[in-house]
Formats: C-alpha cells, sequence, structure tokens
C-alpha cells in the first residue's frame, strides 16, 4: 500500500523535465530582458553625454583668434593630409569598376556605354561619400580619439579647464569645422580620381576605347547626384570627427584606455555612417 501511495505521489520523469525545461526558459528569457534593459541604459546614457559634450562643444567661442589658428590647423591636419589616400584609394576603385563592368556585365545586347555609365553613377552616388567617409574614419577617427585621449590622461584637458578654457569648444570645435570644410573637396578628388583611374584602364588594359567610356560618362547626367553626394559628406564629417572627440574626451585610465577608446571611436563612427547613409539616400533621392 505504501509503494503505492509512493507511485501516486511521485511526479512522472516527463512532469519533471517539463518543469525544469519551464524553470530554464524563464530564466533565460530574465536573462534576455536584463541584458537588453543594460544595453539600452547603457546607450541612452552614452547618448545624453554625447549631447551635452556637443553643447559645450558649440557654445561662444573666447578667443576668436586662438580658434582661428586651431581651425587652419585642423583642415591641414584631417583634410590636407589625407588628400594622398584619397586619391590612390579612388584611382584604383575606379579602375577596378571599369574592368568589372567591362568583363562581367556587358554583353551583346547592352550599349557600348554601360561601363563608363556605372562607374561615374557608383563614384558620385555611394564610393566618393560614403565608403571614402568609411575609410577616412579609420583615420581621422583614429586620430582623434587618440589625440584628444592622451591629453586626457596626461591632465592636459584639466589644465586647461583650470585656466578657464572651455576644454571640449578649444579641442573638438575646430576639428568638425575643418573636416567639414575639406570633405567637399575631398569628394570631388576622390571622384575625378576614380574617372581618372577607369581612364587608365581602359586604355592601358584595352578593354574599352576612350570614347566610349566618355560617351557612358556623359550619358544621361544629373547635376544633383553630385550635390547628394556632397551633402551626404558633410553629415559623415561631423559624425567622424564628433563620435571619436566624445570617445576620446570621456577616456578614464592610461594608454591602454586610450587604444580601448581609439577601436570603440572607429567601431562606433562606422556604424553611425552605414546608418545614416540609409536614411539620407532615402531622404535626399
Amino acid at each position: 500500500m505504501q509503494r503505492l501511495n509512493c507511485f501516486f505521489i511521485t511526479p512522472p520523469l516527463n512532469c519533471c523535465r517539463t518543469i525544469e525545461k519551464d524553470k530554464f526558459s524563464y530564466i533565460e528569457k530574465q536573462t534576455i530582458k536584463q541584458y537588453c534593459k543594460v544595453f539600452f541604459s547603457s546607450y541612452l546614457h552614452a547618448l545624453g553625454r554625447y549631447l551635452m559634450l556637443m553643447g559645450r562643444v558649440f557654445s561662444l567661442p573666447e578667443k576668436f583668434v586662438m580658434y582661428w589658428k586651431q581651425y587652419v590647423k585642423e583642415m591641414i591636419k584631417l583634410g590636407v593630409d589625407s588628400i594622398v589616400i584619397v586619391l590612390i584609394v579612388s584611382f584604383f576603385i575606379g579602375a577596378v569598376i571599369c574592368i568589372q563592368i567591362k568583363m562581367n556585365i556587358e554583353s551583346a545586347w547592352m550599349p557600348h556605354w554601360v561601363s563608363g555609365y556605372v562607374t561615374r553613377e557608383i563614384m558620385l552616388l555611394e564610393f566618393s561619400s560614403s565608403i571614402m567617409c568609411l575609410i577616412l574614419s579609420g583615420k581621422v577617427g583614429s586620430n582623434i580619439a587618440t589625440e584628444i585621449g592622451t591629453m586626457r590622461v596626461t591632465q592636459q584637458i584639466d589644465a586647461l579647464e583650470i585656466m578657464g578654457v572651455n576644454s571640449a569648444s578649444y579641442l573638438i570645435l575646430p576639428k568638425i569645422a575643418g573636416m567639414i570644410t575639406m570633405m567637399p573637396l575631398l569628394v570631388i578628388l576622390s571622384t575625378c580620381s576614380g574617372i581618372i583611374g577607369a581612364y587608365a584602364a581602359a586604355y592601358i588594359g584595352h578593354i574599352l576605347t576612350p570614347a566610349h567610356l566618355t560617351e557612358g560618362l556623359q550619358y544621361d547626367f544629373r547635376p544633383w547626384f553630385f550635390w547628394m553626394g556632397v551633402v551626404k559628406s558633410l553629415f559623415f564629417a561631423f559624425i567622424i570627427t564628433s563620435v571619436p572627440a566624445y570617445y576620446g574626451y570621456r577616456v578614464e585610465g592610461g594608454s591602454v584606455e586610450v587604444g580601448k577608446a581609439s577601436t570603440d571611436a572607429v567601431v562606433a563612427s562606422s556604424m553611425i555612417v552605414l546608418f545614416s547613409d540609409i536614411f539620407l539616400t532615402r531622404l535626399l533621392s
């Protein structure tokens, strides 16, 4: 009789497994909810600190002469020093696009100027504005985050604050203004270098006559596509300078944290550029 009672009192094995499975699923759901809560909370805190920093950056400068010197210096360091890499990368990308279109896409049913037309559209709409800013985010972004982060850990920013200088505005505003000023020039140089690369590929590789390439470059040209690339590049220039400046300005610790902040700044600015490209393209098209 006791064995019979024990049999009816003890729950079946399948029931125990179901209870354990429900328990683990509940724990997993709670863990995911807690992780999402922490993630969005940290994201909102970072966004708030970024907006507060930008409020300090765009405050009225104390001495315009001092800011003007920094502005010219940053234009040279961030813009002029980036011309070489922009020209080299754009030249080879333009050549590769022309070769790929001619060899793999063009057929007997397509006009002979398709390679030139596609090369122009890609360079104007995406590469010279968006992809080039992604490339520059690695060079410019790491430079800005490392420079400001080093000044933070060596207490140079604290010294500026003690002297009554708005360190955020003095260090970050000239960088943003200088990059925004130079970015349209970099876009123009990138587009021209890509077209020259397409001509070099067509002439040296004998894959396309220069006359056919010129016809494709001139076919159905819309000036707004050029201006759309320039407008997008201005937004991207602000992103690849302000976001790394935020990461560098918020560094705490030593040289290891400076390197980590530089890496995080490049990753974050690149992701923001990609997301912004979607909305700006839809808005401006």
